[in-house]
This record gives C-alpha cells, structure tokens and sequence, in this order.
C-alpha cells in the first residue's frame, strides 16, 4: 500500500485565460478538498506564446516556455481543468500541450501521471473535450487515470454567485473522492516500491 503520508506535488493547468473561469475556479476547490499530502499549485499559460519549432530550441525557447517545462517536470502529476470549445480543446491548452511535448517521446510529459476535469455551463459538461483530451496526452505518453472524470454541467447553478468555487455538495463530494483516486494513482505511478511497500518480504 502507498504511504499517504509522502507529499505529492500536483500541477494544476486551466484551459481558458477567462479571470471567472468555471474551470479556475474548479481547480480552486480541489486545492481546498485535495487529500492532506497532496498540494495543488497553478501554472499561468496566457504568457506563452504560439507553437514555433523555430524557437523552440535554446537559447531562443520563451522564458514562459522553459518555466512551465520546470514545473511540469517538477510536479508528481498533472490536474487538468478545461472547458469545451467547439466540440474539442481550447487552443490556450493545446499550444500548452504542444510546447511541453517536446521534443517528442522524450518530452517532461512522458510517464506523467494526469487526471482530467471540466467546467461547463451546458448539460453535458465537458465530455467531447476530455475525450480529445484523453487523445491528446496519450500521444504525449503521459499517464491517463483511467476514469471517466469530472464532468461539471450546468455551472452556472453549482458555484457559488460572487465568483467563489463550487458550491454544489453532491458535486464537491464526487470531486473530494476523485481526487483521493488521483492521490493514489499518483503514489502508485511515482513513489519507488521500496518506498510504497511495507511488510512484505
């Protein structure tokens, strides 16, 4: 069994740049519902510029770029909250995507356990999102938790009305559980046997 008392670094990444953001604001609370050991801290996509394989390459790579492939390098996992345009992924996430992925199958992303969540103000949450997702950071060769996800529809009436996080018990209750499951997968994905195994010969 994993020790749950080991810390656990997460990276929270939002795909809209909205200042209220439904999916902000999602990840907002599950920093505050987060199991004791895990810390979720934010990383900031608006400063980084559009993909160019031209510079992506030292010492002309963004500022912005070679900070967020630190932090995503550094953290034990990845938490993503997106919403859903136009049927798929924001563009702000995917050029976020497109720079951490490099160079391909040796990139910061590869063995990196990820857990996806969504924000939406319609019926069905962010479901056609999370399934180009799911697509996306599997060619990547990060690490999907297997798990259908956190699909938040209807935001408008389950967050609260002055721009807080999410209000909605039944939904809070769902989120705490999911994030004890990613707390798990991570441990299982990243903390060595040695460290996660006790009394067995």
């Amino acid at each position: 069994m994993a020790d749950q008392t080991i810390p656990i670094r997460i990276l929270g990444l939002v795909g809209s740049l909205r200042r209220g953001s439904y999916n902000r604001r999602l990840l907002q609370t599950a920093r505050d519902l987060a199991p004791a050991h895990m810390r979720i801290e934010f990383a900031e996509l608006g400063d980084l510029p559009l993909y160019n394989a031209d510079l992506d390459v030292p010492p002309h790579r963004p500022a912005a770029v070679e900070h967020l492939k630190r932090a995503v390098e550094q953290a034990d996992g990845l938490l993503i909250s997106s919403p859903e345009y136009n049927h798929s992924v924001p563009g702000v996430l995917q050029n976020a995507i497109d720079w951490v992925s490099r160079p391909a199958a040796k990139s910061v992303l590869v063995g990196k356990p990820i857990a996806l969540m969504g924000a939406s103000t319609g019926a069905v949450g962010t479901a056609r999102a999370q399934q180009a997702l799911k697509l996306v950071m599997m060619s990547t060769l990060a690490h999907v938790m297997p798990h259908p996800g956190v699909l938040v529809g209807q935001s408008g009436e389950k967050f609260d009305a002055n721009g807080g996080g999410l209000t909605h018990e039944p939904t809070r209750a769902f989120l705490r559980t999911f994030l004890g499951e990613f707390d798990a997968y991570v441990r299982r994905m990243t903390i060595p046997a040695a460290s996660r195994v006790r009394g067995v010969a």
